[in-house]
């Protein structure tokens, strides 16, 4: 795989895959099939991309389960210089990832190298946690000893999304194989040029069959699922995908973790600025990705005092994000990741529209003819919105922010928690009382009081339907461990 040589109206990725990543060796699919990666941004072919079909699944798995004897005994010491060295492979090839990543999803390519930065720092993050996968002791009495130990599963299985493509590959196996597991990992096929990549920088670090990466759609996340061998599955994706994974992996009563959607509020109090407050909403909105974010802010709940000038603000906000080509620095909002996925976003806004929701801003395509052959849609603001209309109610995964009023805390909370997701919440206030209240009682994985970001160490995962589990944390790399325990009397 060669790097992006860029240009303005089309960049020349000079990509050619090898094949599919199993056991240290790049192979054909058995059925010999494929499919093209197009670029969202002006429909032009990328490239064509290795299909998997049932019997490669299989076949990645045979080589995971063969790897991880030696791999789980594999001194703590060489396990984390395996991280530490792909980490630093990451940094140097950084440039050509973030191009790859802007590319083939439409992101941002600022964004795209920020992705690459967190995967560094998550596979340092995790090979210096090794050490703390400890056990506990306790004594009956003489002569007698209990203690546990943590043992990792053996073959994991990774399947991700398309919004952050390099980074969820990468970042999402360092717990894993940290804790000792070997892994078989699945990208998006809606972006899955770097998932490549990452095989290649893959090469010459680990041992063959202790990282394997496979491209493919939903029938090969399903085939691996089914695996036998695959004990543990970490999952980030929708909560219809979450939902059709912890199904399928109940029949072999699977260890399962899903980081799915959100519909996420933002509330904003009647002491906020309402300039400062818009910024916190558009930022927490991430169009950067378009949008296409499971954390993504798109309810913005306004107390009714503020709400025009908010609204505004919004307004005015929206209308200045830099859209277009995102491999240009310039840019900040890119096209949306494939005409499926656009299609499905158009739909939402002109639902709102029948509905009565009342449109602020945003005009569907962007008037500018250089972005015609791309799927782009302007950021979008709509007012007036009921928490009965769909785009109250279910995960777009688009540029498009609902405002809504409340007059109350009540009023607030009963609109924040009404909804079956709960992954984020942010809130808006300089009443320090009234910012503890609220995050005491959101319903949510989550919370951001006057900030945004995430942290490595802070465990970032979802209540109700978004999602089983914690990632980013010690906690993480725990949930790849099963607890044994040693009954000894001597």
């Amino acid at each position: 795989m060669e790097p992006v040589v860029m240009d303005d109206d089309e960049p020349k990725l000079n990509f050619s895959a090898k094949g599919l990543y199993i056991g240290g060796s790049y192979v054909d699919p058995a059925d010999g099939k494929s499919f093209r990666s197009v670029n969202p941004a002006t429909q032009g072919r990328l490239g064509d991309v290795p299909l998997a079909g049932e019997r490669d699944v299989a076949r990645a798995v045979v080589a995971a389960r063969s790897a991880f004897p030696a791999w789980s005994r594999m001194t703590l010491r060489e396990r984390a210089r395996c991280l530490t060295l792909l980490a630093e492979r990451s940094l140097e090839h950084a440039e050509e990832i973030a191009h790859m990543d802007a590319v083939d999803s439409g992101n941002a390519i600022a964004g795209m190298r920020g992705d690459v930065g967190w995967v560094a720092e998550s596979l340092r993050y995790f090979a210096g946690l090794m050490t703390e996968i400890k056990g506990e002791t306790f004594s009956q009495g003489p002569r007698h000893l209990n203690f546990t130990r943590r043992q990792p599963y053996g073959v994991v299985a990774k399947i991700n999304p398309f919004n952050h493509p390099f980074r969820f590959c990468a970042e999402k196996m360092a717990a894993p194989l940290a804790a000792g597991n070997c892994a078989v990992i699945k990208g998006s096929e809606q972006a899955p040029l770097s998932s490549l990549k990452l095989a290649e920088l893959c090469e010459g670090i680990f041992p063959p069959g202790v990282v394997n990466i496979i491209t493919g759609d939903g029938a090969a996340g399903a085939a691996l699922v089914r695996q036998p061998e695959v004990r543990r599955i970490g999952v980030v994706g929708s909560v219809p995908t979450g939902r059709a994974i912890a199904r399928e992996a109940a029949e072999g009563l699977k260890t399962v973790s899903l980081e799915l959607g959100g519909k996420n509020p933002i509330i904003i109090f009647p002491d906020a600025d309402p300039k400062k407050a818009a910024l916190a909403a558009v930022k927490g909105m991430n169009m950067n990705r378009q949008g296409q974010s499971c954390g993504s802010t798109s309810r913005v709940l306004v107390h009714a005092s503020l709400h025009h000038e908010v609204l505004a603000e919004l307004v005015r906000q929206a209308e200045a994000l830099p859209v277009g080509l995102p491999w240009l620095e310039q840019n900040e909002v890119g096209p949306i990741v494939s005409e499926r996925q656009f299609e499905k976003v158009m739909g939402y806004i002109d639902g709102a529209k029948a509905q009565g929701a009342v449109l602020a801003t945003g005009r569907g395509r962007p008037a500018d003819p250089r972005l015609a052959r791309g799927w782009f849609i302007a950021p979008t603001v709509f007012d007036a919105v009921r928490p009965d209309m769909r785009i109250a109610q279910e995960e777009i995964f688009g540029p498009v922010m609902s405002v809504m009023e409340w007059r109350n805390d009540d009023e607030m909370l009963r609109l924040a928690n009404a909804l079956d997701y709960g992954l984020t919440a942010a809130i808006v206030t300089n009443d320090l009382t009234k910012a503890m209240e609220t995050a005491e009682r959101i319903e949510a994985g989550y919370v951001w009081i006057n900030s945004n970001g995430r942290y490595l160490g802070a465990p970032y995962g979802g209540w109700k339907q978004s999602g089983i589990g914690q990632e980013e944390c010690f906690s993480e790399l725990l949930s790849y461990t099963q607890v044994k325990n040693i009954n000894l009397r001597w």
